[in-house]
């Protein structure tokens, strides 16, 4: 009999929770940026920083699609979603993902395309834009940095790299905050070295190409964790990695000689709906055979990884796995 204790995704035990804490603080973060930028905006009269603060309260925005993602991934089955919600997670980090690609790539570019046909405006404090940057920056980082240890520890249990497991996860709320955050701090890089070069030579030229270049980085990103939840949504199939995990699990099972056939679908974050077909052992009457498949069914659903297993009889020409 297999250890039911263990679970088909070994990752999700650590980091089925965590996702809540990670988004809640690059919710805290980005509300902090905000403020700082909404701030020094009033101050300096900035055009650019407001730009900059509207963007940053969109990124807030952003954070509470996901934070709703997370609670409506979690909700378990009843008799109208038998598989649960855990698709909702997609759709609501689907309304983050084009929210970062509205409020912040297309605002971003269009305050840069206006900076360049404006006029030079009257001269504003670098210091605050620099004081804002540096804030922006280790808030950014610290959200990150919480970000950065989630995926690199579930990266490590499943043998993936950091990268890797960002695209590839099943939980679109670590996907998104992870993306955002890098993007967040590339484009903060990006914003000082054009504040620096306007302030070094006088030409607002670089502050527009900043603020044009941090757009199209956001566009980037905006597109590929539409593309990456559209998968989900549509019918993600996992990876050979979970698969040959299944394969194993269901070859463990001592009523099963051989496995024919295995298709596992992302039904919600670290959820996937299992569909197998076997050959039994023994010669069990046929009246005995659906109790002996409802049972294996039952033992697999025992993982939590599984929130639906169905398992049927293999024809004999089907080859083995």
């Amino acid at each position: 009999m297999t250890d039911t204790k263990t679970r088909l995704m070994p990752e999700a035990e650590e980091g089925g929770g965590e996702s809540t804490l990670t988004v809640i603080i690059a919710f805290i973060a980005n509300l902090l940026i905000s403020v700082a930028k909404t701030l020094v905006a009033l101050v300096t009269g900035s055009a650019s920083m407001l730009a900059e603060s509207s963007h940053s309260w969109a990124d807030t925005g952003n954070q509470v699609f996901l934070f709703i993602a997370d609670r409506r991934g979690r909700k378990a089955p009843d008799d109208s979603h038998p598989f649960g919600y855990g698709r909702d997670a997609y759709v609501w980090a689907m309304f983050a993902a084009l929210g970062l690609f509205t409020a912040g790539a297309v605002v971003s570019v269009w305050n840069g395309v206006t900076k360049l046909t404006e006029p030079a405006g009257e001269e504003v404090s670098y210091f605050w834009a620099y004081v804002v940057l540096g804030v922006a920056f280790l808030l950014e980082g610290f959200s990150f940095a919480q970000a950065f240890r989630q995926t690199r520890r579930e990266a490590q249990v499943l043998h993936r790299n950091v990268l890797e497991h960002a695209l590839k996860t099943s939980d679109p709320t670590l996907r998104a905050v992870f993306a955002e955050d890098s993007a967040a701090l590339i484009g903060l890089v990006i914003a000082a070295l054009g504040v620096f070069l306007h302030q070094q030579t006088g030409d607002p030229v670089y502050d527009a190409a900043g603020s044009i270049l941090v757009g199209l980085l956001l566009g980037v990103i905006a597109v590929v964790l539409i593309s990456r939840n559209r998968r989900f949504l549509t019918g993600q199939e996992a990876d050979p990695q979970l698969r040959a995990a299944a394969i194993e699990r269901i070859k463990a099972l001592p009523e099963v000689q051989r496995v024919a056939y295995v298709r596992l679908e992302f039904v919600g974050p670290r959820q996937v709906l299992l569909v197998a077909s076997v050959d039994l052992a023994g010669e069990d009457p046929e009246s005995r055979v659906a109790y002996t498949l409802r049972a294996l069914e039952h033992r697999l659903e025992e993982d939590p990884n599984i929130t639906e297993a169905v398992i049927t009889l293999a024809t004999p020409d089907e080859p083995s796995l």
